[in-house]
């Protein structure tokens, strides 16, 4: 038993010998790792912008007193609607009355003058002098008269516009005067002003897009805005372009975009929150996968394998993401081919085994329609 022992023994360490003489002899090369990639191509995208504001009035009144006194009444229902020359308050026109009914008295005497001294002027029965002055005082008292009635008039406030009337701020018998502030405001709401703030790079980058005015104007009068509000839901009718701001804010690099919702039934009001979107047809963009984008230390990298299938990677510029797909706008030209799997085992000058990725269940991204946002 011993001696089959040591010839089992010597046949195990001379096989390792032959085994470590054939390593020796030829060294363990690794096969070249597979990846899976795919060309960057050129195609149409949809971009999603979406924008943060507020809603507000396309016109908001505020409305003051303009003749001082004693708040008589408040004469409209907070909140409801109220139509151009309805009586929103009344001040107690006494004082404003008698000044009136003093002025008014004077005007027809110096009426009643001028007609009497008209005809003695004509026959020379008084000078013309007497008549001019006649003529003039009417015109004095006329214009007083005029001052007087005015002033009464201010005493009952009504609305200069068609609109939806805010929460007074005075009460029943508070004196009010054109110092004491504002008494309410009402804005038209139908259509409501939703104010968007753009960055200074979105603008530049649509300014970019179509560089001709007319191109700009016929972009921004066709765009169709979505507007999500607070509780998720998708408002159903869709907004318009409606003005530009002059200038970009220095303080915060935006620049005020507005945009008119339809509000026939005054569901939006002022002050609302707005959460805004447009979806903008980015033409021949070139794009890849999402997923074979790194970000490295702030700066973006493709991994992309020549004709000798070697692995380099390149930074490049990125622009939106879409669904599946992430525009480049520069450092890849078409047909590129991009590394989607496998980019952890390669490094630069790595030859690969390049296979082509196939879509399964990476389908694209459908922007937002219709359909109620969650």
């Amino acid at each position: 038993m011993r001696i089959f022992s040591r010839i089992v023994a010597h046949a195990f360490l001379i096989t390792a010998s032959l085994l470590l003489a054939a390593c020796g002899r030829h060294s363990f090369v690794l096969p070249p790792p597979e990846v899976l990639v795919v060309p960057a191509e050129r195609r149409d995208v949809t971009i999603t912008k979406e924008w943060v504001g507020s809603l507000d009035g396309l016109v908001n009144a505020q409305i003051r007193a303009q003749a001082g006194g004693y708040l008589l009444s408040q004469d409209y229902q907070e909140g409801q609607s109220v139509h151009k020359g309805d009586l929103l308050f009344q001040i107690d026109p006494r004082t404003f009355q008698a000044t009136y009914d003093q002025v008014k008295a004077n005007y027809d005497k110096t009426e009643m003058d001028v007609k009497r001294y008209t005809p003695l002027a004509a026959q020379d029965a008084i000078s013309r002098q007497e008549l001019d002055d006649a003529v003039q005082s009417e015109l004095q008292a006329k214009a007083q008269l005029e001052s007087a009635q005015l002033n009464l008039d201010f005493t009952r406030i009504t609305s200069p516009i068609d609109g939806i009337a805010g929460a007074a701020t005075a009460q029943i018998g508070d004196l009010v005067g054109p110092s004491s502030g504002n008494l309410t405001t009402v804005s038209t709401v139908d259509p409501i002003k939703a104010y968007l703030y753009p960055s200074e790079q979105e603008y530049l980058h649509f300014i970019a897009q179509y560089p001709e005015k007319a191109g700009r104007l016929a972009r921004v009068h066709t765009a169709d805005f979505l507007l999500v509000l607070a509780d998720g839901r998708l408002y159903p009718q869709g907004g318009q372009f409606y003005a530009l701001d002059r200038q970009v804010d220095p303080q915060t690099g935006t620049i005020r975009l507005t945009v008119l919702f339809p509000n026939p039934d005054h569901i939006l009001r002022p002050g609302q929150f707005a959460r805004v979107r447009l979806h903008v047809v980015q033409p021949n963009a070139l794009v890849v996968p999402q997923r074979s984008v790194s970000e490295v230390q702030g700066s973006y990298q493709v991994a992309v394998v020549d004709n000798d299938n070697k692995t380099f990677f390149h930074t490049v510029a990125v622009g939106e993401r879409t669904g599946f797909w992430w525009v480049i706008t520069d450092g890849l030209k078409t047909g590129d081919r991009v590394i989607v799997e496998g980019i952890q085992k390669v490094r630069d000058g790595t030859v690969v085994v390049p296979k082509a990725f196939v879509e399964s269940s990476e389908v694209p991204s459908a922007p937002v329609g219709d359909a109620e946002v969650r």
